[in-house]
């Protein structure tokens, strides 16, 4: 099962295996690219080949599953393209499932582009992996959706720092924010994978209503603050330059 090549111009929406005629859910994956590139967002590569197991253990599941195809490689900067393309991903999979709650999955940039675009109506819920923040990321956009991030201990690429820093600020206009530790884990999510697939699975199942809520994520959303919500604050790290995500 894998995501179906789509003609057209970019960005677009891919769907990852038996598309429902009506699921409860739908899930847009976002994965990471560069801080600034202009290559064709045509090029597959090792970001967004990392993205598929997670898109194809929840089209299993029920929710309908696409992967974002960006215009171009890279963030640049003031240009935001790959949040730009992310609300455009968000708008075709809402035409493509009217009136079924939209969750964001990013890995990297693509975390960053999915918490950029979680303001738009249909999205419930953003799930962030190693997300590629550095402070001036706004917040705003989150009132009302449910967040989950997530940093590999041993990170080296993005800042643990950075993503735990916006879940403080996060959990001032939503309530429903939690931030966790992936424990000898980096960036790639090679190692410890099965607790990176089962944190994912786990939650967006359980905010959309496919499963019951996993209690322990559950517990992590009630607390006052994010720094309850993981096992302990990340050893901060410097980030890289130019994350390859």
């Amino acid at each position: 099962m894998s995501a179906r090549p789509a003609a057209g111009p970019l960005p677009r929406i891919e769907p990852v295996g038996a598309v429902p005629a009506a699921p409860p859910a739908a899930v847009l994956v976002l994965h990471g690219g560069r801080s600034r590139s202009h290559e064709s967002g045509e090029r597959r590569r090792l970001s967004y080949w990392r993205m598929l197991p997670f898109a194809r253990s929840l089209a299993r599941r029920g929710p309908a599953v696409h992967v974002l195809r960006y215009r171009y490689r890279g963030w640049n900067g003031p240009a935001r393209d790959a949040a730009r393309d992310a609300a455009a991903g968000v708008d075709a999979v809402a035409a493509r499932h009217p009136g079924v709650p939209v969750v964001l999955l990013g890995h990297s940039m693509g975390g960053r582009a999915a918490l950029a675009a979680a303001g738009a109506d249909p999205v419930v819920a953003v799930c962030a992996l190693a997300p590629w923040l550095d402070g001036s990321d706004p917040v705003e956009q989150l009132a009302g959706r449910t967040v989950l991030i997530a940093h590999g201990d041993r990170e080296r690429w993005t800042s643990p720092a950075a993503s735990f820093d916006y879940a403080v600020r996060a959990k001032r206009v939503t309530d429903r924010v939690a931030r966790f530790d992936v424990h000898g884990a980096g960036h790639f999510m090679l190692a410890r994978a099965g607790e990176w697939h089962g944190l994912v699975r786990r939650f967006v199942l359980g905010v959309t209503g496919v499963e019951p809520l996993d209690p322990v994520i559950a517990d992590a959303l009630r607390r006052p603050s994010p720094p309850a919500c993981g096992p302990r604050r990340p050893t901060p790290r410097a980030a890289a330059a130019d994350p390859t995500g």
